[in-house]
């Protein structure tokens, strides 16, 4: 159970994280409200997850999905650059990430 609230933890901070770019600088209410929910619910199952998984494998882990999700929704709707070489380090994130979730 940890694990899976880590995961929604992720999906979370890849809600705020993509959330932030639709505030305009926090001067949108709805995306600006939706953000900040997105961050508290994203915190808060990370904390329950902390409770049973070890820190330092937890946050790595969070930010992991965070950053790879993140990534992947500014290539969907941003429009960002979806380069060879970035999505290889994309990978490597997400080899890191399985190897501490095998680890732990």
């Amino acid at each position: 159970m940890a694990w899976f609230l880590l995961f929604l933890a992720g999906l979370f901070e890849c809600g705020w994280a993509i959330g932030l770019k639709y505030t305009e600088g926090f001067t949108r209410p709805l995306p600006t409200a939706l953000t900040v929910i997105s961050m508290v619910v994203s915190i808060v199952l990370l904390g329950l997850a902390v409770k049973h998984l070890p820190i330092g494998t937890a946050y790595a882990v969070w930010t992991g999905i965070g950053t790879v999700g993140t990534v992947f929704l500014g290539i969907w709707l941003l429009g960002d650059e979806a380069s060879v070489s970035r999505l290889a380090c994309i990978m490597l994130i997400v080899g890191g990430i399985a190897g501490l979730k095998l680890t732990a």
